[in-house]
């Protein structure tokens, strides 16, 4: 028997009209017709649209408008193909065949994750900023145990340099170095080296940095949080556009991989590795690549513009292999309830 699948909607005359054209082919091309309304599932919605009613038979798909003799042609190619290959005993086919039959655990996994993978998402993204944040909380607070525990957790994900990070609780929400430009009168900061009395940084001094890496703060300066200022404002920006997405119902499109490039990676390639070789001071760079100390604005900015456009350019593209998982599984459960009736 062919296995058809219907997907329809309430109040779609078509679809009755469809419905009386398989009831009176029953005979000549036996059948069994399962039904799902598409808007039980957003992503059914948004695939079939207006266009219902369709009609899924085999290999073959039929939409609006479907006429009888298209349902017996279909129905009888379908029933065609299904004999050959019970005749040849295609092992794929018969896989097939006991893999549509039952809804096994790694199925009901996998549906759950279609459905509820932004929720993961967002909880995950949600837990990997808040505890850096609740760090700086717990030390104000004297539960030093619990605060140093998330340093320590952090402390292979980040350099958690002091002069790099944001702290709570202070006289300042950043202490930069000197070279950031920065600090003094003109701004008003404290640098880094001066707050905490730690020396040496601009030299690159490897126990200075290791100084500065395992400092946290005290009462006056505040508290710092365990991600440096730009993965704070990756992870961050990727929470906000992940929030973003699910409640505009997942219709964002994904970013074009050139804007990714150009406005996501470039910026903080820029900065990030300008940095980076500056510091290393080779004298064959020195006189084009001076030595130069990011600033807290653009830390935070190049790493907002990574992490919000990653996340767009990558999230969307999830949520359309989800899309096609959920309705694998959505047409599988109809056909499994079907049988069971």
């Amino acid at each position: 028997m062919v296995n058809i699948t219907l997907y329809t909607r309430a109040g779609c005359h078509l679809c009755d009209d469809l419905k009386e054209n398989l009831a009176a082919l029953q005979e000549s091309h036996p059948h069994r017709v399962v039904e799902i309304d598409v808007d039980s599932d957003p992503a059914l919605a948004e695939n079939y649209g207006n266009a219902v009613p369709v009609i899924e038979v085999g290999p073959y798909v039929l939409r609006a408008p479907i006429s009888k003799a298209d349902l017996a042609m279909s129905l009888g190619a379908a029933a065609d193909r299904q004999r050959q290959l019970q005749e040849i005993g295609s092992k794929q086919y018969e896989r097939k065949a006991q893999r549509g039959s039952s809804f096994s655990r790694s199925d009901k996994i996998s549906y759950w994750l279609s459905r509820r993978y932004m929720l993961l998402i967002i909880l995950s993204l949600a837990l990997y900023v808040g505890l850096p944040i609740l760090a700086p909380v717990l030390m104000k607070i004297d539960a030093t145990t619990p605060a140093k525990i998330i340093y320590k957790m952090y402390s292979p994900l980040c350099h958690q340099f002091g002069f790099r990070s944001f702290f709570l609780f202070g006289e300042q929400p950043y202490y930069p170095l000197k070279e950031t430009g920065w600090t003094g009168a003109a701004t008003g900061l404290v640098d880094f080296e001066t707050a905490t009395g730690i020396t040496g940084l601009h030299d690159a001094n490897a126990l200075a940095r290791l100084d500065a890496r395992n400092y946290v703060g005290n009462e006056t300066v505040g508290y710092k949080m365990a991600l440096c200022e730009r993965d704070m404002s990756i992870y961050g920006a990727m929470l906000l556009f992940a929030l973003i997405f699910s409640l505009t119902g997942r219709r964002i499109k994904p970013l074009h991989w050139a804007f990714w490039l150009l406005l996501g990676l470039g910026p903080i390639g820029l900065d990030g590795f300008s940095q980076l070789f500056s510091q290393f001071e080779i004298k064959a760079l020195m006189q084009f690549l001076p030595y130069r100390e990011s600033t807290p604005f653009l830390r935070t900015l190049t790493g907002f513009l990574f992490g919000f456009l990653t996340a767009w350019f990558g999230i969307p593209y999830i949520e359309e292999s989800m899309k096609e998982t959920r309705q694998i599984f959505i047409r599988k459960l109809a056909f499994i309830n079907q049988q069971e009736k």
